[in-house]
């Protein structure tokens, strides 16, 4: 990793270690084995219904065999056994999720060294003061200098430099953050490698981005989301009913004459109850979010995560998004009668107050093309700046010579306004560029449309796949963009996508996604700039750049702190795999509940209702190695699961009908099957023992 320093080489290989640990890596299950007895604690297990039913279980057989030792030492073994199984299932529930909780922890450790403390010189009217990084508040200018970090998050309100981000992202590449783009957010924690800049900060102590991966990684904000709360609902709902059924069984059992131990009935609630999902219902959720933070993305809240799993409209920005990034000014079309000196002239003029990538490439040209001829910005001069709104910029000079240049339509309305006619050949040179995919800036000096400058976009490499991989998804993607129509064509048809919006400003987007949305559709959204901030917003899913602008971090419910355009594919596969792993689980769960209903139910009425022996179709030894081979697979179920549930289930693209149709052959199918064979082999082992 050359040109990286030791502190950033450290916690790279920290990063990666802990995103690529073992599932049961030594030091993870000592810790999470110990964190498994500490939330043994009745009021920490009453969040989770099931296994709190459970444990209650457990704590009166516990109660039954102290009775037992003294009352009836026969029946101690048996009830010893019941009353340990009931204490492994819970352990093993209990394990499950501190796994997935230190898992997040061992990232959260390695996160905790960027934010160290470091000494920043904050400016005081044009003075510099040195102050702890932990003593900044939002709105602080502070001056960063190459070699120094980046005291806290902020937007760089001026300068240039570059920016090593692996502290944050793992990634040796270095960044460049500019002052006036979508390109200028920095994070606390990050080094400058050249130059110097001025950074507003954005966020105060305890408040940045990291802080709040920081805290989501260790639990400590993470909420239930819909899915999960109403699962659980079920869970308890299913779980009060065979209460009652269980509770029921012992009056039935002395009209019938056959007495029924408390353990053996505790037995039967614990195996009717939907145990497994109720275990590893918490564990599933925790690796949704920490396999979404372990892609760089920081999710504000587990909904954000689960509901990417359900989007079915994509809007995608295209500059930066499908296109490689900033758009560079290529090439001159003067209209007939000017020339292109004067035409590199007027798009400089014009282009003094953009400070978008594209506007300062414009300049670029116009120096590049007019060499010592090129204007210099008058002080004396009124600057036009570039918004997203009026989609132009100009400069008014002393001696009365106006400049304008921007979008073709945005231009030609302010020549409209100023009631100046349109040439005829203005539209045929711009769909003539259009066409061939560029995008094209019409500029005007006074009443007179002076020419085209054409900006030139590059596709990502291997875009159209990812189109492909996104409408496999079952997926529908629309690029958003300012170019006008033609270009938008292009681009489109190139890329691959499913339908564009031109010429598209702010409310556009908003307005689109507020239709989509009221038709019942889930939209997801990905931006960076401040523009972008409203639909970001609206959008059911909108992911920021972490390089983009504050607003934009601030308007969306993710932000993809590897500022990758492309990561929304992984964000909805992280989404999809995490609800399909929740109801694999479920279906497997309710399936293998059957094989216990065989072998329990028959074991106890068995004497008392001979018919019953009909449904003893394993042929299990005894009544109570039945009870006690289905109450050990109910409990070694749980860890043989946890892979499934932290990893989540393998993901592939494929319609919803085939999804299900594969859950319920693997998980349904493979639910019934399974505990048939594995209560059999346990029961031959409990034979073997002779014990019962």
């Amino acid at each position: 990793m050359p040109g990286d320093s030791n502190e950033t080489v450290r916690l790279k290989l920290a990063r990666r270690k802990a995103r690529s640990a073992s599932l049961f890596e030594r030091n993870l299950v000592r810790t999470a084995a110990t964190q498994a007895f500490v939330m043994l604690q009745p009021w920490v297990m009453a969040r989770n219904p099931v296994m709190f039913v459970t444990e209650m279980g457990a704590v009166l057989t516990s109660l039954v065999l102290f009775v037992n030792l003294f009352a009836d030492p026969a029946s101690s073994v048996y009830t010893a056994a019941v009353t340990l199984i009931l204490w492994m299932t819970v352990f093993f529930g209990n394990f499950a999720e501190a796994l997935a909780e230190t898992r997040g922890r061992a990232q959260a450790d390695a996160l905790k060294r960027a934010r160290r403390k470091t000494l920043a010189r904050r400016m005081i009217h044009g003075a510099e003061e040195p102050v702890a990084s932990d003593e900044l508040r939002e709105g602080d200018v502070v001056l960063v200098a190459a070699g120094e970090s980046i005291p806290g998050d902020g937007e760089v309100v001026e300068g240039a430099a570059t920016v090593d981000e692996s502290a944050i992202t793992g990634e040796s590449a270095p960044v460049i953050r500019e002052a006036g783009g979508d390109r200028s957010g920095v994070t606390g924690g990050t080094r400058v490698l050249s130059d110097q800049i001025k950074i507003r900060i954005t966020a105060g102590a305890g408040e940045s981005y990291l802080d709040r991966m920081i805290a989501l990684v260790e639990g400590a904000v993470r909420q239930k989301t819909p899915n999960e709360l109403a699962l659980t609902v079920t869970l308890a709902g299913l779980t009060l009913a065979f209460l009652m059924v269980t509770g029921a069984l012992w009056p039935i059992g002395r009209y019938f004459d056959v007495e029924l131990p408390v353990a053996t009935l505790i037995a039967l609630l614990v195996c009717l109850i939907p145990t497994t999902i109720g275990a590893l219902l918490a564990a599933i959720g925790l690796a949704g979010m920490d396999r979404a933070l372990s892609a760089n993305v920081l999710a504000k809240s587990g909904k954000a995560v689960e509901l990417a799993g359900d989007i079915d409209t994509l809007l995608l920005d295209k500059t930066g998004t499908i296109t490689m990034g900033n758009r560079q000014a290529t090439g001159y079309y003067p209209l007939p009668g000017v020339t292109k000196e004067q035409l590199a002239e007027a798009s400089m003029c014009a282009s003094f107050g953009d400070q978008t990538p594209e506007g300062k490439s414009i300049v670029r040209l116009g120096e590049k093309t007019l060499g010592s001829r090129a204007p210099m910005k008058s002080p004396q001069a009124r600057i036009i700046p570039f918004t997203a709104q009026t989609r132009l910029s100009g400069l008014d000079l002393p001696d009365g010579r106006v400049y304008r240049k921007g979008a073709s339509d945005a231009v030609q309305a302010y020549l409209v306004q100023q009631g100046a006619p349109i040439p005829a050949a203005t539209k045929g040179l711009v769909e003539n560029i259009a066409r061939q995919g560029s995008t094209p800036i019409l500029v005007a000096e006074g009443r007179n449309v002076v020419g085209v400058v054409a900006l030139a976009d590059v596709l990502k490499p291997g875009i159209r796949d990812r189109m492909e991989r996104l409408r496999a998804m079952g997926l529908r993607i629309v690029m958003v963009t300012g170019d006008n129509p033609l270009t938008a064509a292009v681009i489109a048809g190139q890329s691959g996508v499913d339908d564009y919006i031109a010429e598209a400003k702010p409310e556009d987007k908003l307005a689109y996604i507020r239709k989509e949305q009221r038709a019942g559709r889930l939209i997801a959204m990905m931006g960076d700039g401040t523009n972008d901030a409203p639909a970001l917003a609206q959008a059911d899913i909108g992911v920021a750049m972490n390089s983009g602008t504050q607003a934009a971090k601030e308007a969306g419910n993710m932000v993809d702190l590897d500022s990758d355009p492309t990561k929304l594919i992984e964000i909805i596969e992280i989404g999809k795999q995490l609800l399909m792993t929740r109801g694999a689980l479920t279906t497997f769960s309710i399936a293998n509940d059957v094989a216990k209903y065989f072998a329990i139910i028959p074991a106890m009425f068995m004497l008392a209702i001979p018919q019953l022996a009909a449904l003893n179709i394993m042929r299990l030894s005894t009544p109570a190695s039945a009870v006690l081979s289905a109450l050990i697979f109910n409990a070694l179920i749980i860890p043989l699961l946890i892979p499934i549930a932290i990893r989540g289930v393998r993901y592939r693209p494929m319609g919803a009908d085939r999804i299900l149709r594969r859950n319920l052959l693997a998980y349904g199918l493979g639910g019934v099957i399974a505990p048939f064979v594995a209560i059999k082999l346990i029961d031959m082992l409990l034979s073997l023992t002779g014990l019962l």
